[in-house]
């Protein structure tokens, strides 16, 4: 839910930029889950060109594909493949994963002709999507530091100035999983990167977040949070409730 000052800035303010218009779908009733946040953003974009990093069973890109027929490209980017320097809950083994990859082209069949399916890690597949060749990049991999870094530091070149790199997992804090996991470091490494791009930054509901790739890094960094539940981005406060 969006807190009052911010609906009342979406009210009142002019014609949107595109951190604007992802604000504004943002407040709309009609977004009940990510899902409904990133097709909103899709059609009021008019994207064609979108990669999704972490595709698992194929849910989402299910429900993107279905929802928005404008998406003439849609980049399937996933290892479904057992890791063994990965350290979250969803490595598993190597035939459940061969069970994962089938269904998710099951689910995503009727749209054979407008998917591209990538089936590696991000430094093994990336290059294989054009630079500034997406509209929106959707990162939703590895959440470890060294995912997320890897990620979006490889992912943002792909995506045209202009266009978006989002991705899913954006907790508020770090021990999103049970601490014999690796963290979740999506925030506040996402604000970071967006920073040194001189991007602004847009924190949705549901633990999203859009990085908006500008024509030209801009000197005054912005995070935009729309749910008014994201403070500082220091580790150690968090570190030390563990310790």
């Amino acid at each position: 839910m969006l807190s009052r000052r911010w609906l009342n800035w979406l009210r009142y303010s002019p014609l949107p930029s595109t951190e604007d218009l992802v604000a504004r779908v943002a407040a709309s009733s009609a977004c009940s889950s990510r899902q409904d946040i990133w097709s909103q953003i899709i059609q009021q974009t008019q994207a064609q060109s979108f990669l999704e990093h972490g595709v698992l069973r194929g849910a989402f890109a299910e429900h993107i594909l279905r929802h928005c027929q404008g998406i003439t490209r849609y980049y399937m980017l996933d290892p479904w493949r057992h890791l063994d320097d990965w350290n979250k809950p969803s490595n598993n083994e190597q035939p459940k994963f061969d069970e994962i990859y089938a269904q998710a082209m099951s689910r995503t069949e009727f749209a054979r002709a407008r998917r591209i399916v990538l089936r590696g890690k991000t430094t093994e597949m990336i290059d294989e999507i054009p630079d500034a060749g997406l509209d929106i990049a959707y990162v939703d991999g590895d959440h470890t530091l060294r995912g997320i870094a890897i990620d979006l530091i490889r992912a943002y070149p792909k995506v045209r100035p202009g266009g978006i790199l989002g991705g899913d997992d954006c907790t508020t804090t770090i021990w999103q999983h049970d601490e014999k996991f690796e963290p979740t470091l999506v925030w506040p490494f996402a604000a970071h990167f967006a920073e040194s791009q001189g991007a602004p930054i847009v924190i949705l509901p549901y633990d999203q977040f859009a990085i908006i790739k500008p024509s030209k890094p801009r000197r005054n960094f912005q995070v935009i949070d729309t749910t008014q539940r994201y403070g500082e981005r220091a580790l150690l406060p968090q570190i030390s409730k563990r310790a």
